[in-house]
This record gives structure tokens, sequence and C-alpha cells, in this order.
């Protein structure tokens, strides 16, 4: 009868012993799975960064060939009146900055990094505009998204300031975004659609004598 007793609490303490592992072993399970499942939802979930330096077109290509980034789209932004139009934003008097808002894998292309190439393929001294393209619509400026992304900013343009690589101060302002309004079709991809006319427009407007006397062999070669 003693026997028994003590086989029976043997065979208790044995199946409670197996419960607790494999409790511990589900709970190191969800854990992982959970680690894996916020990795995968941080690589899904890309992020914006909206920059206007100048006409769009422009600034496109320069984004769209870098990898990690999944699209480039030309549009309006910083201004007072909804949905604006192209003529209505050449006016100057809406407010809006010709822009573009880059959605980017920041696994793959650091914030800092979509800074780095914006930096060297505008003139940040220029106040007035953008090479041949002349206005407060062309004016560059970086309009940051969140906190993050506004200490980066204005961190990256005091570094640039302070490199002496521009004899003039740094002008490009750091502004909270706005309403972002996607620009008419017929300039969304324009280097593609109009490869001609936009390499005219894009030497005559010499952007790129500029770009290649400020940076020398550092220009990015993906104009």
């Amino acid at each position: 009868m003693k026997t028994k007793l003590r086989y029976k609490k043997i065979t208790v303490f044995y199946r409670q012993d197996k419960v607790i592992i494999k409790g511990i072993c589900i709970c190191l399970l969800s854990g992982v799975l959970f680690i894996m499942n916020a990795n995968l939802l941080a690589k899904e979930n890309p992020e914006k960064a909206t920059l206007a330096g100048g006409c769009f077109w422009c600034m496109e290509p320069v984004f769209e060939k870098k990898d990690g980034v999944i699209e480039v789209i030309s549009g309006y932004t910083g201004g007072h009146k909804e949905n604006p139009t192209y003529k209505e934003v050449c006016s100057g008097k809406t407010g809006h900055y010709e822009a573009v808002q880059v959605i980017y894998y920041p696994d793959k292309i650091s914030y800092q990094e979509i800074l780095e190439v914006f930096w060297k393929n505008i003139d940040p001294t220029d106040l007035n505009g953008q090479f041949a393209d002349r206005g407060s619509q062309y004016k560059t400026a970086i309009f940051y998204h969140n906190a993050g992304q506004k200490k980066i900013a204005e961190e990256s343009k005091q570094e640039l300031n302070e490199s002496g690589i521009f004899k003039e101060k740094i002008v490009t302002e750091v502004i909270k975004v706005s309403q972002f309004y996607k620009a008419e079709d017929y300039h969304q991809g324009y280097y593609k659609k109009c490869p001609v006319k936009y390499k005219t427009y894009r030497i005559g407007s010499g952007r790129d004598r500029y770009l290649k006397k400020i940076w020398g062999d550092k220009i990015q070669e993906n104009n």
C-alpha cells in the first residue's frame, strides 16, 4: 500500500514537471515568435521622408535608384490651398513647395542616408529658388514627420554648415510636415516618360554643373 502511494506521488510530480517544462517551452517559443514578428513588421512598415529640392523632376531619380527606396512621389506641400494644381503652385501664390515624398525601408537605408543624398543634389545656400527655377515654390526644405527626423535633420544641417563645403550659410529650412498633395500624373517619373525633354531641361538648368563644382567625385552618379 505504501509503495503504491509513493508511486502515485512520483507519477504526479513527474507529470507536474512535464507540465512546467511544456509551459516554459511554450513561453520561450512565443517570445521568439513575437520578436520575429516584430522584426517582420518593422521591415514591412516603410517610413516617409518629405523633401523640397527645387524642381521635383530632378529629385525623383536620385532617390528612386537607391536600395531600400520603394517609391518617390512628386507633389506639393507647405502651402495654404487645398489640392493645388501645378499652374497654381507655379504662380507662387499658394505657398507650396515642389517636393518629393520618399517611401523607404529604414532597415535598408536610414533617414541620415536619405539626407546625404538630398544635400548632394541641391544648392542649400540659395534662398530664392534652385538654379534656373526662381520663386518660393522652388526653395529647399526638409519636412520632418516626427521628433526623431527633426533632430537628425537639424544635426545634419549643422554638420554641413560647419564642414566648410559651402562658403555661404545653409538656408534650407527644417519644417514640420503638412498636407502633401500628389502632383499630376504626367509629373510622376517624368525623367522616364520624357527622357529627352528631361535631360535638356536638367542640363540647361545648371544643376549638374553646380553639383560637379561643389562635390566633384562625390556627386551622385544616378541623375
